[in-house]
């Protein structure tokens, strides 16, 4: 399969800004990367919307770019030229583009430095951005069991989320509802629970769709090191998964 030049840019802006999903698209069979690299591309471009200005009013609009363009594709009429909103334009399907403007109206929690208000704030945060990424990738592929991929989503929300937490809090936000090393414990524990079920279910999903769930293979090692040494999200030393992605990825298992 040849890529078009918009499809390289979307796997080398991925492949830069992701690696944890671009190795999973990289893993994933070759025509599958047609879905992936446009959506994990999307993503990327929303989740640094927030970050690349200081002005609230520039990063709100910036963001609403992403809904503007959304709403065209669910319109099913023409969509805005640009490397990234033409194939995915053509990846995905209307009531796909709604799933992902919720998911850029979730970060706009990523602009402010509000906490966030309580646990059910917090887990729809995490469901609307890591849980609808992966449902609409699995869903163009096929599956249909909502429940298993969500689960396999948060905890690969959660264990990137740990990861990112020195940087969050550097950059003045507060990423968590509970900080002790308790509630970082119990936070990767329930993620972890929720990777497992996703596992024991891992049936559920055709064969086709499994390569959305690949970026789970990552989470099992920061998710276990988090709920061991909770200290190690705040010093950053949680741990490099990829050798363990590796060899899950060869054989498609997450």
């Amino acid at each position: 399969m040849t890529f078009d030049a918009d499809l390289n840019a979307c796997a080398a802006m991925v492949e830069r800004a992701d690696p944890w999903r671009f190795r999973a698209a990289m893993a994933a069979p070759v025509e599958t990367r047609k879905l992936l690299f446009p959506l994990y591309a999307f993503n990327v471009e929303v989740a640094r919307a927030p970050w690349v200005t200081q002005e609230t009013m520039i990063a709100e609009m910036r963001l609403q770019w992403w809904r503007d363009a959304l709403e065209e594709v669910a319109k099913g009429g023409p969509v805005r030229r640009h490397e990234v909103t033409t194939p995915l334009a053509r990846a995905i399907a209307p009531q796909d583009a709604e799933l992902l403007d919720e998911l850029v109206a979730a970060r706009r929690w990523d602009i402010y430095k509000d906490p966030f208000e309580d646990a059910a704030h917090f887990e729809r945060y995490i469901d609307q951005t890591a849980g609808h990424l992966m449902w609409v990738a699995a869903r163009r592929l096929g599956a249909t069991d909502e429940a298993v991929v969500r689960d396999a989503a948060y905890a690969t929300g959660i264990a990137a989320w740990l990861c990112a937490i020195p940087n969050l809090e550097e950059a003045g936000r507060v990423p968590l509802l509970d900080g002790t090393a308790e509630g970082v414990s119990a936070l990767a524990k329930g993620a972890l629970d929720r990777l497992k079920s996703a596992r024991a279910n891992r049936g559920r999903i055709p064969k086709a769709a499994r390569a959305a769930l690949l970026p789970a293979a990552h989470a099992g090692p920061v998710l276990r090191a988090a709920v061991d040494a909770p200290e190690k999200v705040s010093q950053a030393a949680l741990p490099d998964p990829r050798r363990h992605f590796a060899l899950r990825a060869l054989v498609s298992r997450w």
